[in-house]
């Protein structure tokens, strides 16, 4: 895939799966919202503090997030470190208006929360074959990238 296909596939998804490593050492799954991406190896998710994922992630920061679009069989697997933030920038950023059915005290609720998803290297997918991201593919790309946020 070019980069460009990969921009399209990781800014015209709804959702991407976020893995990560739970407390016993065993990989677990979660469907996520990644509705703000600067390039392609930078992406925030909004999500609950007291969520499982979110736990994990304290102890542990290594993670995947994973895009695709089953209709052209085309994937982008990203793996990298998941950050925690609570700052009002990164909540700002992502909030919409009705987020308060999740969040009733607004965008300083405390079970509102963003994840950053920093990729250090990745793969991709496609019917025609699969290739390699690698860092310095990643610093190249998104050098001088904006945070593309929420349509």
């Amino acid at each position: 895939m070019t980069k460009e296909e990969i921009k399209e596939l990781i800014n015209s998804a709804e959702t991407a799966e976020l893995g990560f490593i739970d407390s016993i050492g065993m990989p677990q799954i979660r469907r996520v919202f990644c509705t703000c991406h600067k390039g392609i190896g930078n992406h925030l998710i909004s999500t609950n503090t007291s969520s499982m994922h979110v736990q994990e992630i304290l102890k542990n920061d290594k993670a995947c997030l994973y895009f695709a679009d089953s209709n052209k069989f085309q994937c982008v697997c990203l793996i990298g470190q998941a950050i925690f933030h609570q700052e009002s920038f990164y909540r700002e950023l992502l909030w919409h208006e009705g987020d308060e059915i999740y969040y009733p005290k607004g965008v300083t609720d405390e079970d509102y929360c963003v994840i950053e998803f920093i990729a250090q290297k990745g793969r991709t997918y496609a019917s025609l074959g699969t290739s390699d991201i690698t860092q310095e593919m990643l610093e190249n790309w998104d050098g001088g990238a904006d945070w593309i946020g929420p349509a």
